[in-house]
């Protein structure tokens, strides 16, 4: 029984500290390719389905939005939005994309695994005497 014991938890450590290693290179990676974002105010445009604003240098902007993201648009017509550095008509309502936020929670869910299992195991192993 103890050898089972000892194989699953040496089994999660190697897994948790693993998937963490690699989700966490996968994370840099997507933060690094992001590129850069700035804050912007947005108004809506007198159609209802476009935002406007005004970017570093000064252009005028446009994107439509979608009707999921309606509810982000205030009731004075205007949203805070994020826009790409360097390109046009390219924003989104998030600093980082969301999937960063998952590939983060996801490596940090792995090294706990991974840490969790190593003090099991030496918990157990004095324990066991």
């Amino acid at each position: 029984m103890t050898q089972a014991l000892d194989a699953i938890l040496e089994i999660f450590t190697w897994v948790g500290f693993g998937a963490a290693f690699a989700l966490g290179i996968v994370s840099v990676i997507v933060w690094a390719s992001d590129g850069s974002w700035l804050r912007a105010e947005a108004y809506l445009d007198e159609d209802g389905h476009t935002l406007r604003w005004l970017d570093s240098e000064g252009d005028v902007n446009s994107a439509d939005v979608a009707d999921q993201d309606r509810h982000r648009v205030g009731a004075d017509h205007t949203a805070q939005i994020w826009y790409r550095h360097g390109w046009r008509d390219r924003m989104r309502f998030t600093r980082r994309p969301p999937v960063l936020r998952l590939l983060v929670g996801l490596t940090i869910g792995g090294a706990a695994l991974g840490l969790a299992a190593t003090v099991a195991s030496v918990v157990a192993y004095f324990v066991r005497g």
